[in-house]
């Protein structure tokens, strides 16, 4: 997949409009090719995404998510999921992880999360939710991460 494609970008923002009620991209006006560049390029948050295998591996991460966690496109999108979190976080992401999958989404979720640096960080007011496809097939899980701070 590439990074802007319009048809991921469809699954993301229908998925997230369907559970939150509101768009995922505030302009509307803008084509899905378009708003699917804006994501990925100009977005001011990090968005990632990840499939459904038994241990999920991240399929999307915009360029904000690939800086926030210092991983490139291709780093990102075979990582699985589970590692942006460091061992003893992990437990705690599986049960945010299955509350998201109990609810649809959560929103307002803080957890610590690890670079490919080592370096620690928190994401702060995040929202996950269920990626279902048109025909109601689930397709995975995605985030966005509008905020992050830096653990003393």
């Amino acid at each position: 997949m590439q990074p802007t494609d319009s048809n991921f970008f469809t699954l993301l923002s229908e998925s997230y409009a369907r559970l939150l009620n509101t768009p995922l991209v505030a302009d509307t006006s803008l084509t899905p090719a378009e708003a699917a560049r804006w994501l990925y390029e100009d977005a001011p948050c990090g968005i990632l995404a990840h499939d459904t295998q038994a241990d999920p591996v991240f399929v999307y991460g915009n360029l904000r998510a690939q800086r926030l966690f210092g991983y490139t496109w291709n780093e990102l999108t075979a990582l699985p999921s589970r590692l942006s979190a460091e061992a003893p976080e992990r437990s705690e992401r599986q049960a945010f992880l299955e509350q998201v999958t109990r609810d649809g989404y959560v929103d307002g979720y803080r957890g610590v999360r690890v670079k490919k640096s080592g370096e620690r960080f928190y994401i702060e007011r995040a929202t996950v939710w269920q990626l279902f496809d048109r025909d109601g097939d689930y397709r995975g899980q995605a985030a966005i991460i509008p905020q992050v701070s830096d653990i003393a």
